[in-house]
């Protein structure tokens, strides 16, 4: 089974980081959170990727066409050029990163590597967040559905304190740093999908979440599978340095290496 990674957006409100680097490659514990994904997919026995690059897609062909030495022991010899690597970093994986345009919106990136993906069920995410999913039990369950796409949605936590205002409403009761949220589920990514879910993208132009996911649905053909456990996305600084933390402490919920 393939696994199909987006890759390709801007991530503008992670600009600090992603002047020189798409948004995938921002590091957690010092490797790009896509590698972070990569394993979590790899722990369920996915090996093969399909990566859709487009903003400074380069940097990403870079990294994989390096990874064999970048983790290595390795020997220059300054005077003859010559390079020798000494317990070279390996990883039973296949991975075909794709330019998929570098205006393309999400369905657009997807649509554009149809060719790659063959004709069997394959999994669907965004390269910029983490989770503790069961992709596996994803999986089975997408199967004995039967639909076109099964979407891991999730209920997150409120981002903003939330307060409990007395009788007067002048005189806050209680606080609460970080609420639970509203109690909607939403999209989380780690979709699993059949090669028609693909059918209901037009363009370069359409945006995955948009028409695509809302004619599935109206068709009877759009699964939730529920994740109630760790998920984050890495959509702001804040977030980024979040991971890092949980990483650096030893208690990172995605790591499964």
């Amino acid at each position: 089974m393939k696994a199909v990674l987006l890759a390709g957006g801007l991530g503008t409100r992670l600009s600090e980081e992603t002047g020189t680097k798409p948004k995938p490659m921002v590091e957690i514990g010092g490797r790009p959170v896509l590698f972070h994904i990569m394993q979590e997919y790899a722990a369920h026995g996915i090996e093969e990727f399909i990566v859709c690059a487009g903003y400074k897609g380069t940097v990403i062909k870079d990294w994989f066409a390096n990874f064999a030495v970048r983790y290595a022991d390795v020997t220059f010899d300054l005077a003859t050029g010559e390079r020798t690597v000494h317990k070279r970093a390996e990883l039973p994986w296949k991975v075909t990163v794709v330019h998929t345009g570098g205006k393309s919106m999400t369905g657009g990136r997807l649509l554009r590597v149809r060719d790659y993906i063959g004709d069997e069920s394959f999994c669907f995410t965004y390269g910029d967040g983490v989770s503790d999913v069961d992709i596996t039990a994803s999986i089975d369950f997408h199967r004995k559905q039967g639909k076109l796409a099964t979407m891991t949605v999730v209920q997150p936590p409120g981002r903003f304190g939330a307060i409990t205002l007395g009788k007067c409403e002048t005189t806050i009761t209680s606080f609460q740093e970080k609420p639970d949220g509203d109690g909607a589920w939403i999209n989380g990514g780690y979709f699993v999908l059949e090669p028609g879910a693909i059918d209901y993208i037009t363009d370069d132009s359409t945006v995955w979440e948009q028409e695509p996911l809302r004619k599935l649905a109206l068709d009877g053909q759009l699964n939730a599978y529920k994740h109630e456990g760790f998920w984050q996305p890495m959509d702001t600084l804040q977030d980024r340095n979040k991971l890092e933390k949980l990483w650096a402490d030893g208690v990172a919920p995605w790591k499964v290496w």
